[in-house]
């Protein structure tokens, strides 16, 4: 019998759910929860009155995790292994879906799953536990794909000293540990003061996004979304950093008609139906409830948006600000 990771310690605080549900309100129908994770999400869909939920994660440890309580829902609760990418080949006519984005604490909290620098594991960072895993990435990639996925993924500024002592420590020996990743970065930064976050931070964000396609992810999420929610359907999307956020804002404005003209004597283009009507003017935010009960949410942003019975549109990856890589020259 081989060793299963062991489910994180301590109850799982789903972020923003008080407000989301508030948004949705009232919750009916059938609903799809495109990042299932620790289940949080749909759980509150269920008890707020969701008719069915479809729980879809690319992680199969998410459900694994979820057979002692799963089966107390019966067949309100659908269990989807897959890409919320593809939720419109899971369902069709959806009341609404949800989309928590980024990583799960389940995920954060085991060492062994590769994300965290504060614990000590393999350098992994798979949300499928498939493909090429972030140590992968770090022996395999040049040093100006390092410093350009540091760069244009985590947002990180000193990027390319970082790839450049990466590159140099991992030609003395093989980089396949979180806390040495760690290590390395740190030496390049100046000690954080007090409040701010951990150097590596950024760093171990882009690496993240890149090992597991994120912003891909996410762009053909939204489409995705949109051509599997009936009118009236609801979209509610909570993102963890900028990035995220301005490519769902953007998606939302584009889709609602409010995107505007780039440039003012640009000629006018012609006015297409609205796919989306905007719920939220602004991103919501935590409230100090929230803040003091998980202070993993202070950066957790929520924008919805109410489907139309407008036919699906196309927009590209540019249009939603999604970071384009091109190698960063030495």
């Amino acid at each position: 019998m081989t060793d299963r990771p062991s489910a994180p310690s301590g109850p799982h605080i789903p972020v923003l759910l008080r407000p989301l549900l508030k948004a949705v309100a009232p919750v009916s129908g059938r609903w799809l929860d495109g990042t299932f994770g620790a289940g949080g999400y749909t759980r509150g869909l269920l008890e707020a009155g969701a008719d069915q939920v479809i729980a879809v994660d690319r992680d199969p440890l998410a459900f694994e995790l979820a057979k002692p309580w799963a089966g107390q829902y019966g067949d309100r609760l659908i269990l989807q292994q897959g890409v919320f990418s593809r939720m419109d080949e899971y369902a069709q006519d959806l009341d609404g879906v949800v989309l928590d984005l980024g990583v799960s604490s389940m995920q954060l909290d085991l060492a062994e799953r590769g994300f965290s620098f504060m614990k000590d594991g393999p350098l992994d960072m798979r949300m499928s536990q498939s493909g090429p895993s972030a140590a992968d990435l770090i022996a395999e990639l040049t040093e100006a794909q390092i410093a350009d996925i540091l760069f244009h993924y985590g947002e990180e500024r000193a990027s390319r000293r970082i790839a450049r002592a990466i590159v140099r420590e991992r030609e003395a020996e093989p980089i396949t540990t979180t806390l040495r990743l760690a290590g390395i970065i740190e030496s390049c930064l100046p000690r954080p003061k007090p409040g701010q976050s951990h150097p590596a931070t950024r760093s171990f964000q882009g690496l993240r996004i890149a090992v597991n396609a994120e912003y891909e992810e996410l762009f053909e999420g939204l489409l995705a979304a949109e051509r599997a929610l009936k009118p009236g359907g609801l979209l509610a999307v909570v993102t963890f950093h900028s990035v995220e956020d301005r490519m769902v804002k953007r998606f939302f404005q584009h889709r609602a008609g409010k995107s505007g003209r780039a440039n003012r004597y640009a000629p006018e283009q012609e006015e297409t139906p609205a796919q989306f009507e905007l719920v939220t003017r602004k991103a919501v935010g935590p409230d100090e409830q929230e803040l003091a009960e998980n202070p993993r949410a202070r950066s957790a942003r929520l924008r919805v948006g109410r489907r139309t019975n407008a036919a699906p549109g196309p927009i590209s990856a540019k249009e939603l600000g999604m970071p384009q890589l091109k190698e960063t020259p030495k």
